[in-house]
């Protein structure tokens, strides 16, 4: 049975209701915050989160210039969230999980801080560490509003990509590691003593990539040569007095980074492998990766767990944050749903769909773009340092002689166009394959040469955005044309939803020398049926039981399909979301583990039904 009109109605009424849009206010300066009042998007937020995210240092000196949100420690405290970022030189502090304010501290690590960890004491203290040469204090406040912080007198060494945990007892834990050989290690640390070392170290877990698929290094779980994935990130959750030791695989730039758990009774261990591995995996659909984070329970009790996800454009280091709903089931295991994860969701503030997908579908998907200019249309993936891959991409004409610009609907960030100048001139419009009801827009902007290697504040991303049912006849629906906010990843919720088949992007000015977008997304309901039920869902587990393949009949209307998986019909904790395709195949099972498996196909105007589970040794 196919998705039905009411059911989108519902859609419809629901997100008339929570999509109340704010008018755009200039930046106000408060204790040490930038404060940006954009639009109110507590009812719903999209993947990757829309914040400032910051130019990097790293690699300045190779002249590359590229914002990155990477290895997020969240923590909450006094019912309100603070958001540490790696070299992001200060953090964020959030009422409400979705809108985020930016506050640059007093006293800071010189390079910003590096795969920071924090831990919120009892409601009076904030600790923190994180320095980017691996060493040194650290700080605490008990007010980080202020950004004022002092450090402990002692010296720790070895705490790259730590995470501090105090338990609730007092003992204090600082579990770290990031490498390819070497495992998670623990040392206790003595809270009441300047957090001098107690002694007490132990060798925790390591990456066992002959049984655990996900854990192979390589975009897709595939390096032509290295085989060991790189195990870091490590991050605590205790819940019903079991620990939860989470940790990253197997690289920070393949879209197939992901959080796996080990279990214990004690933060030192014996930790048993979570069958049901990875708890955070997002290896499909525009944006991917959900590795290296940290879990933060929400004053109401929801988990929440934040992550980085994969750019790689400009630098393997060019990266995003994202955030999904995180449960523990009736059997104690730990998971995420990410499923459709860069599609609108229910913010935090939802009382029984906190952090699902809304039911929003991606109405811009291969829409024919015509665009101002083109200095430039590229597609550029850097796995690694040494090994990039440019593909020019060549300017084509329309019949009637526009500029065409096709990657920006084609669901791909590492492709992306630069107009010839960064002005008012500049325009992007996307005829929709079919009208639909729009009810919000994602802009993804891209750093193509931007000239900015360091946090600047006073940025500001300035455009308006009209619609069209015929091409003709515009209505403007976003105006930020005198807008204060710097937002790379912005998030625009429309005042009321609006049927159209035309959306243009009238640009003004944005950051850096060039104005350069790999997507423009729009998002809400399209006025036809769901696609039909996939029928003909194979799957063939391979000799290495790591591996499988799929195979299913196409289906008519679909723009693409997406696989569930799990280790109970109950459990299906994973998923992988494909366009424009019939085939798949994936790597990163555990090889001693049986699955099931679904599939649904989807487009503009809904969701499938998903097929009968098959089990599969």
């Amino acid at each position: 049975m196919k998705l039905k009109h009411t059911i989108q109605l519902a859609f419809l009424i629901t997100a008339m209701i929570s999509c109340k849009q704010k008018q755009d206010n200039t930046v106000v300066s408060e204790d040490n915050q930038t404060k940006t009042t954009a639009i109110d998007t507590t009812q719903t937020y999209i993947n990757p989160l829309d914040i400032d995210y910051t130019y990097m240092v790293y690699n300045s000196a190779r002249n590359k210039s590229y914002r990155s949100g990477a290895d997020p420690a969240v923590i909450e405290f006094k019912g309100e969230y603070y958001m540490f970022v790696t070299r992001s030189f200060g953090y964020w502090h959030s009422t409400d999980l979705v809108n985020w304010t930016f506050i640059k501290p007093q006293q800071w690590f010189f390079e910003g801080s590096n795969a920071p960890t924090a831990f919120n004491y009892k409601d009076s203290l904030v600790y923190f560490a994180g320095d980017p040469a691996g060493y040194g204090s650290i700080l605490y406040t008990d007010d980080p509003k202020k950004g004022l912080w002092s450090p402990t007198a002692s010296i720790s060494n070895n705490i790259q990509d730590s995470e501090l945990f105090i338990d609730d007892d007092g003992k204090t834990y600082l579990y770290w590691g990031s490498s390819n050989v070497h495992p998670i290690r623990v040392k206790i640390l003595n809270k009441n003593d300047r957090f001098l070392e107690t002694g007490v170290r132990e060798e925790l877990i390591n990456l066992d990539e002959e049984k655990h698929g996900w854990e192979r290094f390589g975009e897709n779980n595939f390096h032509p040569t290295l085989k060991e994935g790189y195990m870091e990130g490590a991050s605590m959750t205790k819940h019903n007095g079991k620990y939860y030791l989470q940790y990253a695989a197997p690289g920070t730039q393949f879209n197939v980074y992901a959080d796996g758990v080990y279990v214990g009774d004690s933060p030192l261990g014996p930790f048993t492998y979570m069958k049901s591995n990875p708890m955070s995996f997002k290896p499909g659909g525009f944006t991917n990766g959900a590795g290296h984070g940290i879990t933060v329970k929400q004053t109401n009790g929801q988990y929440w767990h934040f992550a980085t996800m994969a750019l790689a454009s400009n630098a393997q280091w060019e990266r995003r944050i994202c955030m999904f709903p995180t449960y523990f089931d009736e059997d104690g295991l730990m998971y995420s749903n990410t499923s459709y994860g860069d599609y609108p969701r229910f913010g935090p503030s939802h009382p029984t769909k906190a952090g699902q997908h809304n039911g929003w579908m991606l109405l811009s998907y291969k829409g024919n773009v015509t665009v101002s200019s083109s200095l430039q249309q590229i597609m550029k993936f850097t796995s690694n340092d040494d090994e990039v891959e440019v593909k020019e991409i060549p300017t084509e004409l329309n019949a009637e002689g526009q500029i065409t610009s096709n990657i920006l609907t084609d669901e791909n960030p590492k492709t992306f166009w630069v107009a010839e100048a960064n002005d008012d001139k500049q325009w992007i419009t996307i005829e929709l394959l079919n009208e639909g009801i729009i009810h919000a827009i994602q802009l993804n902007y891209h750093d193509h040469e931007s000239g900015i290697y360091t946090r600047v504040e006073g940025l500001k991303h300035q455009f308006t955005i009209e619609t069209s049912e015929d091409g003709k006849n515009w209505k403007t629906v976003v105006d930020r044309s005198k807008s204060e906010i710097d937002a790379p990843n912005a998030y625009l919720v429309l005042d009321e939803p609006v049927k159209a088949k035309y959306v243009r992007y009238n640009n003004i000015k944005v950051p850096g020398n060039n104005f350069a977008m790999s997507e423009v997304r729009v998002f809400g309901l399209g006025l036809g049926e769901a696609p039909n039920k996939v029928s003909n869902f194979k799957i063939n587990r391979e000799k290495d039981r790591r591996d499988a393949s799929f195979s299913w009949d196409k289906v008519e209307g679909a723009q693409g399909y997406n696989i569930r998986w799990g280790i109970a019909p109950d459990k299906l904790y994973q998923s992988w979301q494909v366009y424009d395709t019939n085939t798949h195949f994936m790597r990163n099972l555990d090889r001693d583990t049986s699955y099931y498996f679904t599939i649904e196909s989807y487009n503009e105007n809904g969701i499938s039904e998903q097929t009968e589970t098959i089990f599969v040794e």
